[in-house]
Parts: structure tokens; sequence; C-alpha cells
């Protein structure tokens, strides 16, 4: 049977502020280890590892994470909290927490809605007007 695979975030002296944010913000999280080198977290059931190191790490939008959102309540909790304290708002749901990692915060259906032949473009449209996606709208084009 494979092993689960999972990523390992490089940050430079705070590999454990970023495993406590980030269990702050997703349900059914926890640290599950802490060796000072190394964090081992699950992030509501997907395991992550944060590496502290010396070198000043640079993350780019290559890799991000996606968030799919059922609702417009879950989008709004997932944008404000990984934008807070610094974090940076792009275009498009996308956004960059304060230490400097890309999220994609969308609608859950947002592929059924983009693939919909009579309004797929419309929806493409009106979300590349967005920095948040506002799911109401996206619907309703």
């Amino acid at each position: 049977m494979a092993k689960p695979m999972y990523p390992c975030i490089w940050l430079k002296d705070q590999a454990r502020a970023a495993a406590d944010f980030y269990c702050d913000i997703f349900p059914h999280s926890r640290i599950i280890s802490d060796s000072g080198l190394v964090v081992m977290f699950e992030l509501d059931g997907s395991t992550f590892m944060a590496l502290n190191t010396n070198d000043n790490p640079t993350f780019t939008e290559t890799v991000s994470f996606v968030i799919p959102c059922e609702d417009q309540q879950e989008i709004d909790h997932y944008w404000y909290s990984l934008t807070a304290d610094g974090g940076v708002e792009s275009q498009c749901g996308w956004c960059r927490d304060k230490f400097g990692l890309s999220w994609q915060v969308v609608p859950a259906n947002l592929g059924q809605l983009m693939s919909d032949p009579k309004k797929g473009q419309k929806v493409v449209q009106a979300f590349m007007k967005m920095k948040k996606f506002d799911i109401a709208t996206l619907e309703n084009v």
C-alpha cells in the first residue's frame, strides 16, 4: 500500500509559528510532533511538515494550496484568516499568507460553473475581476 505524500514547507525559524497559525484557521487540525527542527501537523486531515531553516526561503505562486469551499461563509473565513497580519490579496481567489505561502480559496463548484456551456465564459469573465470569490455573483451570471 502506498503511503500518502505530504508537503514540506521551509521557513526561517518559524515552523512552529506557522503550524500554530494554520491549525488555528483549519478545523480538525492539530500539531502531531515538534522536534524543534521539524513540526509535523495536520490540517483538516492532511499532513504537513514545517522545517526550520537558517536560509531565507522564497515562495512563489508556482506552488499553491487549493481550498475548495462549500459556501460564502467558508470562503470569507479562509480568505480573511489567511490574509490577516501581513497576508496579501491577489486576483481570482488567490492570496498569500503572512509566511509567503500561496493559497487558492475557491468555490467547490467552480469547475462545474466554468464547464456550463451556456455561462462558463461569463463565470470566467466575472471571477477575473474579483480578488475574493463571490459565489452568488458567479452562480447568477
